[in-house]
């Protein structure tokens, strides 16, 4: 296939950026997404041109690094895949395809489409943790849990904080990611402990790092490759307002 693709290049946060044009030709079918940016970018190295600077790890849909907003859709136009996971035979001959950065304040461009997401990890290190005792390792079954508790945990926690719910959200929101993070804790008894004090401090960190409020829209779990629910939404709603209260605590004292 030869395509016609327009991408977003911005040389840093501080630059005013633009969409330029270039030509991918003689792309297989069979080739990902991010193959097809490879080979773009072997082309543009050889005529002595900067190369589109986009992020990546794993490929495989594992790691959430491949934030990419291709033809107005997070991750492209198939539903419960990452980027990488999204092969060219999705497009045809010819087609002109608008590839760009997550948009949100928060997460700003670090070059071209690569975007600093560390807002997601300041959100994880406020609240995303459980205390243990140390010493012995206690046994595997010592804490019975319920299968369907334990499923509905484990949904959660297979979010990968990519923020395409951020990117797919008019509000930049990131409910969807932070509740998912909350509930992976909230639903065990493990979690029990920093309970009332995780929603507070992951809400209070998620609102300074300059995320929007929920739209209600239910974009976000449209287009999370990993399936997040909107019912994680509901639940870190009511943790936070049983915090607010029962067990309202300074969460800034403890950071």
């Amino acid at each position: 296939m030869n395509l016609t693709l327009k991408v977003w290049r911005q040389k840093n946060d501080k630059s005013k950026g633009k969409f330029v044009t270039i030509q991918a030709k003689d792309i297989a079918d069979d080739m990902s997404f991010l193959e097809m940016l490879d080979v773009v970018n072997e082309d543009l190295t050889r005529k002595g041109e900067d190369p589109i600077y986009f992020d990546h790890d794993c490929r495989e849909g594992i790691c959430g690094m491949c934030s990419l907003v291709i033809n107005g859709r997070p991750h492209g136009p198939k539903y419960g895949i990452t980027t990488c996971q999204l092969h060219m035979r999705s497009f045809h001959d010819g087609q002109t395809i608008v590839i760009e950065p997550w948009r949100a304040a928060a997460f700003p461009v670090l070059k071209d489409l690569a975007v600093d997401r560390t807002s997601f990890d300041r959100i994880q290190q406020a609240g995303g943790y459980v205390n243990v005792n140390t010493g012995g390792v206690p046994d595997a079954n010592v804490i019975p849990i319920p299968k369907r508790i334990a499923d509905e945990a484990f949904e959660s926690a297979t979010c990968i904080g990519c923020g395409a719910c951020v990117a797919a959200c008019k509000n930049a929101s990131a409910m969807l990611f932070v509740s998912a993070k909350i509930s992976q804790f909230a639903l065990l008894p493990q979690g029990q402990t920093e309970r009332y004090e995780r929603a507070q401090a992951m809400i209070d960190q998620m609102d300074a790092e300059g995320f929007g409020s929920c739209t209600n829209t239910g974009a976000c779990e449209a287009e999370c490759p990993k399936g997040i629910k909107l019912s994680n939404i509901a639940r870190m709603n009511r943790e936070y307002f049983t915090a607010k209260f029962f067990r309202e605590e300074d969460v800034h004292t403890h950071s």
